[in-house]
């Protein structure tokens, strides 16, 4: 086990407290005012991880915190942790939380490795979000204080002179009834290792999903990458979206015309490019903690 002196990792999470405050005090300061932001409280609204366990800081499995002479830091009373007793008592990740984590972690490992092995799709052009306003009235949109860029007649149209082809199922789902049937394909939460694709926006926004559900296992500085590529991928859905937010400072990338869908897709590859190596970061965590919960099952069902 490496053990961090409690003034080394106090250090590291005031770092990391003060690197995520950049996109946590912005949103935080939003909701206290009751106002509502398109592009950037999507990462704090639509994912389960809040803004208070962002902040926070974990080491990961294999890192002890010394207990310094002020006390245990507050990570042993946090769920997945214990306190080792010796010369030098230390706080850790326990074995025993990692081997209940098999599940998720196999879970993670097929699907980030299915994703990693399947070749990059650049022919989706962001159509997920037009089909999600597909025949809606505009007040019945999501984001129904902005106005859509084309009216809805026009919007319409884009999506019926399109193929649409969404791979990721939690993107899918939110089509609208009458733009279901249009999509080539039918990704469902079971199958999601038989869809996903590594150009796909959405598979490179959940990545920060899979950190987080590896919270306390991973440190937090793979959290936040994955945290500040999904919030640089929002800004592009949201831009290639068909919503007007041109007052937010937002130059809309119009995938509806041929030089659109190629600024697209150069964004789209660059994302894809970045999201590789965290995704093999996090299919490397997934390959090292299974082998921890392995070893700590095969000892408990000696012991």
């Amino acid at each position: 086990m490496q053990v961090l002196a409690t003034a080394e990792w106090q250090a590291r999470a005031a770092k990391h407290a003060a690197r995520v405050d950049a996109f946590v005090a912005p949103h935080l300061a939003r909701r206290e005012s009751r106002v509502k932001h398109p592009v950037h409280d999507f990462l704090f609204t639509y994912y389960s991880q809040r803004p208070a366990q962002l902040r926070r800081w974990h080491p990961g499995f294999g890192v002890g915190l010394a207990v310094g002479e002020d006390g245990r830091p507050e990570h042993a009373g946090l769920k997945g942790y214990t306190v080792v007793d010796g010369v030098v008592p230390v706080v850790t990740v326990d074995e025993a939380y990692v081997a209940s984590q098999r599940p998720l972690l196999e879970a993670l490992r097929t699907l980030l490795s299915a994703t990693q092995g399947r070749p990059a799709n650049f022919g989706c052009f962001g159509m997920h979000e037009w089909a999600m306003v597909y025949r809606l009235a505009d007040d019945e949109t999501r984001h129904a204080d902005w106005p859509l860029r084309l009216g809805g007649e026009g919007t319409d149209a884009v999506v019926e002179s399109h193929r649409i082809a969404c791979s990721h199922f939690d993107a899918y789902r939110f089509f609208t009834e009458p733009a279901r049937p249009l999509n080539t394909l039918r990704p469902t939460s079971a199958d999601r290792p038989a869809f996903e694709q590594p150009a796909c926006l959405h598979a490179g926004m959940d990545l920060y999903k899979h950190a987080f559900r590896l919270t306390p296992m991973i440190d937090s500085d793979l959290v936040a990458d994955c945290f500040e590529l999904a919030r640089d991928i929002r800004e592009l859905d949201m831009r290639a979206a068909p919503y007007d937010l041109r007052e937010l400072g937002f130059e809309p990338v119009r995938v509806e015309t041929p030089e659109g869908k190629q600024e697209y897709v150069a964004a789209q590859r660059a994302f894809a490019e970045r999201g590789a190596p965290l995704r093999a970061r996090l299919l490397a965590a997934c390959e090292r903690l299974l082998a921890v919960a392995g070893s700590a099952g095969t000892t408990a069902g000696t012991g």
